[in-house]
Formats: structure tokens, sequence, C-alpha cells
């Protein structure tokens, strides 16, 4: 998720994980037609148009043995559901409050119907449970696709969308079927159906992206190489865009003014990313965009499961200043004046606490994405001294990427030892968690010679000047 310059509406988002809406199935729905026995959960969605923008799903259950317990992982949107048996008998199902719906013994097929236009509540509610206009709508696969409540490593499914070009997480075949594990159904991502398309294609894979809603002052074509330029400001990280495939869908919202609201990252297989971006935004102003680099710098390095927040949105928001400087876009003096501003507004915001209490109450977002930092770049430094500058926590990212496609808290402080050579990781992390959070930051930057001035900050004299220069460099 992006971090925050001041002014961001942390309540209000908070609020979109679980903004509510409602859902009756259509009338007059039919069971799905006989076929021989599924080996696997078949979804078949149809968009439709009227009396609202909606999405028709069917699932076709897989026979004997099929599961029977479904879940709504984010509940609210669908309140109930129609069960077909094999005797041809329906029967119409409630969805409970916690987004369950158990069907009977020998059901095999269930049909509802999800609102793709209800009207949530709050600002960019509708960032999961659906937004858009017209036939281009957003929305987080979380929220619409049911799925059976345990999800088994041999489960399989196969997704069919009719009614409109869709833009999936995953990559339908040639007869455009979606041949989906379970984990999919679990972890599913956000979805984009309608809209315009481009393709942005890197040294080692490309971005799929959606343009859903009109634009007042950007062409689709200049908004793809605004995020073809995004995406490329990897490259200055990872030697090789991280994953073969990704998808991004850009959300236009109207009168907003601003370049890019809001965005996130889902970790579907591969991951899915979506921004939010300002409808009466001028070009000239997403060239100022941090929030696209920061998501898609997400990437760099495989999910760390269990979820360590300090560790991910750290290393986002730190390379989010160096990929920026390194490829040019903003100078070295302008890196480092926005680390230093965002170091001081947390230490605003989390005052004498230490770093330990505020990553594990996690109630300041600004103290975690910028404690954060603070590590990695510590970090970043730490390595450079212990390798006489021959390795960096660029390095790190490609050798936890080598390892596998997640990575654990452990693993990563391995691959920062690994590379230094010696043991690292804690000798700097203890030097962070029982210590005011960023109390750390003065004696760094006085080594880098980061000092501030009336303007915002200098780069003067210190003793690791070389390794300052370094680390805003080119790759």
């Amino acid at each position: 998720m992006s971090p925050s310059r001041p002014g961001f509406p942390l309540v209000a988002l908070a609020a979109l994980c679980w903004a509510l809406c409602s859902c009756v199935p259509s009338a007059g729905v039919r069971p799905l037609p006989s076929r021989e026995e599924p080996r696997a959960l078949r979804y078949h969605v149809t968009y439709v148009r009227a009396p609202q923008h909606a999405l028709e799903v069917g699932v076709l259950l897989g026979g004997e043995g099929a599961p029977r317990d479904f879940l709504f992982t984010q509940p609210g949107g669908v309140d109930r559901v129609l069960a077909f048996g094999e005797d041809g008998s329906e029967r119409e199902l409630p969805v409970r409050s916690d987004g369950g719906v158990l069907v009977p013994p020998r059901t095999r097929s269930v049909r509802y119907r999800y609102p793709l236009e209800a009207s949530p509540r709050g600002r960019h509610a509708g960032f999961f449970t659906g937004m858009g206009e017209g036939d281009a709508w957003h929305v987080a696969g979380r929220a619409w696709l049911v799925r059976p409540r345990t999800v088994t490593p041999e489960l399989r499914a196969e997704l069919v969308v009719d009614g409109v070009e869709a833009l999936l997480p995953w990559e339908p075949d040639a007869r455009g079927v979606y041949r989906l594990r379970g984990d999919d159904l679990v972890n599913s991502g956000f979805h984009g159906f309608g809209g315009r398309r481009c393709t942005v294609r890197l040294p080692g894979g490309e971005v799929e992206v959606a343009v859903l809603g009109r634009m007042s002052l950007m062409d689709d074509a200049a908004l793809c190489a605004w995020l073809e330029q995004s995406a490329r400001e990897v490259l200055t990280v990872r030697r090789s865009f991280p994953y073969p495939r990704v998808t991004v869908r850009l959300v236009a919202v109207p009168g907003s003014e601003e370049p890019v609201p809001f965005g996130m990252v889902l970790w579907s297989s591969p991951p899915s990313i979506s921004l939010l971006v300002g409808q009466d935004a001028a070009p000239a102003s997403f060239t100022r965009d941090w929030v696209a680099v920061h998501e898609l710098l997400h990437l760099a390095h495989p999910p760390i499961l269990p979820r360590v927040a300090w560790l991910s949105e750290g290393l986002a928001t730190y390379y989010t200043e160096l990929a920026r400087a390194r490829s040019g876009r903003q100078t070295p003096e302008r890196a480092w004046m926005e680390l230093v501003a965002g170091f001081a507004r947390a230490r605003r915001a989390v005052g004498s606490r230490t770093m330990h209490d505020v990553v594990t109450r996690g109630d300041s977002y600004l103290g975690t994405y910028w404690t954060g930092a603070l590590v990695a770049l510590h970090l970043d430094v730490a390595l450079r001294r212990a390798t006489g500058n021959t390795r960096c926590l660029d390095d790190v990212l490609e050798r936890l990427a080598e390892s596998g496609p997640v990575a654990t808290f452990d693993d990563f402080g391995a691959a920062v030892d690994a590379i230094a050579g010696r043991p690292l990781f804690w000798k700097v992390l203890w030097r962070h968690l029982d210590r005011p959070a960023l109390a750390a930051q003065a004696p760094l930057l006085e080594a880098l010679g980061v000092e501030s001035s009336p303007d915002g900050v200098r780069l003067g004299d210190g003793h690791d000047n070389p390794l300052r220069d370094s680390l805003m460099a080119p790759r």
C-alpha cells in the first residue's frame, strides 16, 4: 500500500477493506445446463448491464465429494444465492454475516448476482467492492468471488468471463479459460472489467494495463508511458523485472486533480496492482508521482509471510526515493530531502516510543513505514561498509528472489548475512528496536554527510560520502 505524505486519509482507507453493499440474485435464473461430471469447480461469469452493471455468477460443483461450505472472503456484497439440485430443485440460501453459505447435499450448481455499482460509503470505498462507470469497472476478487471455505492444495477451478473483456491476475488459455488452483480463489487479487488496454514490455517481464474510466487531460498513450517509466524504475533495483507478467488497473477518480490518490498491490499469483488516478490531473503532475513506483517496488522481493509490515513497507518507501534518483527523475538532493522529511514526520507522530512499540502496536502508519525505511537505509549502508562498497541491499533482494516464490522474516535476515559475509542483520536491527524510533537517524546521516538546511538538505562532507553517492547512482 502506498504510504502517506501529509493529508493521507488514513481512517477512510482503513474503512475500505470492509465497505458493505447488498445484492439479491436476479429473478428467473435457471440452473446451469447439465453436462458430464466436472473434475473441478467451474465458474461462469456473465457481465450484465441492466438493470444495473453486475456480475452474474454460476458455479458448477464437482459432483460427489464437492465442497458444500462456501465463503465470500469479504462479505456484504451478496446476501443470498440460489442452489440447484441434481433433481432440478431450486432453493434460496442466505449468506451469513461472516460471508458463509452452506449448500445442501446433492447440489449441482449455485448462482448469484454481484452488483458493481452498489454506491459504497466513504471516499474511494468502492476500491474493493466496485467502482467505475459505463463499461469500465474495478473490484477485488475477494468481494465478488465465492470460494470453498476450506481450500486444499489439490483443489482446481476453471473460470470463464462472458460479455466483457476482463483483466484478471491470471492469464487465460487460448480458449479464454482461466485454470486456477485453490490458492487463486483465496488470494484472488484485483479484477478489471471493460475499459481499454495497453501492454508495457520490460526486460524479464511485461505489465498488462487496463484503463478504467475517462481522463480529462491524459490520453491512454500518455498514461501507459508514465506507467512504463515507473515500471522501469524497478529495474534500478533489480536486474530484470521480478515477474514474467503482472496486471495493473488504472481507475479514474472523477473530480480529482491528484495524479494517484491511492494504490495497492495484492499478492495474487502473479501479483495484481491497482492505482486510482485523478480524472482531472494535469500531465505534468504525473512526473512527480511516487505512488506507482512504490507499489511496483513491492514486487522487488517475494512476499514475506507472515507479513512484517515495517519491513515490506519500509523497503518500498526507502527504494521509492532511490529508484527515482537512480532513473534521473529526481536529483539525489531531492531524494535525501524526501527521506529526511519522512523521518521527521514519523518522529513527530510517534514521539519517544521505541521502534518495537511502534511496529508491534501498529497504530501509526507513519511510524511503521518510516522506521522501516530507516532500517533499510541502515542495512544498505552497513552492507556497503562490510563489503568495501561492492555489495548492497539490492543484492539481498536478488538473493531472496532466487530462494523461492515466498520468503520469511528469517530468510530476509539470512540473505543480509550471506551478502555481508558475516552476521549483520540482527546487529543492525537491535540498534533500532529498543531505542526511541528513528533515534539512529542522526548519526547515520551525519556519517553520510546529509545535513539539514533551510532549503531542505545539503550534501556535505562525511566519512561515508562514497557510500552516499553510490546509493543514488544508476545501477
